[in-house]
């Protein structure tokens, strides 16, 4: 069996679990803004990625534009099925989307041979979803912003998609805090593989936000936090990586 990653920059991956295919968090086309509009924040990808063909599952950890992005998820036929937190259930309701099941931290779904675990995630500002995944292809745990749920109990898996380093706000400080989860999700976790992630990609920023952001870490720093048996990918976008490979 084979578990297979491809990423699309910011938050958005294709997770293949022996050929179940997971869309997670996809920004695909078009521009990313966030309210009050464009002078606040935009972003742009280089390049537009084609929708992944023979899609099993949409999965949304957060119903923010840069998680439920309307113009990817306009392209998604309505009847795949989708999980995700409240927010991002209610969002693509919304859209049109036909199969939906919303999860709350502490709650579990299975989707085929899929178990999908959720665990609470970042409060932006009501709290998000992380999750754990379980197949028998393999296992991985994915939050986009950092915050690692106590409730979620020490266990070994295959691979963590996580940020690395801290993004901040003046006055409101660190919303992203990779560089200060790391370590614990090394220690919980004891994963092969942790894979950098929501900062990463070839995209443009601009705006007024951009510019009294504030970062900390680099993925040098990362690099050398990951040791022992696990190890460190900043995916290229577009690559697919095989985390089952030695």
């Amino acid at each position: 069996m084979a578990l297979q990653v491809t990423y699309f920059g910011a938050n958005g991956w294709l997770l293949d679990f022996d050929g179940y295919r997971v869309l997670l968090d996809p920004w695909l086309t078009g521009p990313l803004e966030f309210p009050p509009g464009p002078w606040f924040f935009r972003a742009e990808l280089q390049q537009p990625w084609p929708v992944p063909e023979g899609l099993d599952l949409l999965l949304l950890t957060q119903g923010l534009p840069d998680h439920c992005h309307p113009a990817t998820l306009a392209l998604l036929d309505p009847s795949l099925a989708v999980v995700g937190s409240a927010a991002a259930a209610t969002k693509v309701r919304q859209l049109g989307f036909q199969a939906v099941n919303s999860l709350s931290p502490g709650e579990r779904l299975h989707h085929g041979e899929l178990t999908i675990t959720a665990s609470a995630g970042a409060p932006v500002p009501q709290v998000e979803n992380g999750y754990l995944l379980q197949h028998p292809a393999g296992s991985l745990y994915v939050e986009p912003h950092g915050f690692l749920s106590a409730d979620l109990p020490s266990q070994a898996v295959d691979a963590v998609i996580t940020p690395v380093l801290d993004l901040g706000l003046p006055l409101v400080g660190a919303f992203v805090r990779g560089m200060q989860v790391l370590p614990e999700l090394l220690e919980r976790f004891q994963p092969r593989v942790v894979l950098a992630s929501t900062s990463g990609g070839e995209v443009r920023y601009e705006g007024a936000l951009t510019r009294i952001l504030w970062q900390k870490g680099s993925l040098d720093e990362a690099a050398r936090m990951v040791t022992g048996g696990s190890r460190l990918i900043d995916p290229v976008p577009g690559v697919s990586y095989d985390l089952m490979a030695a």
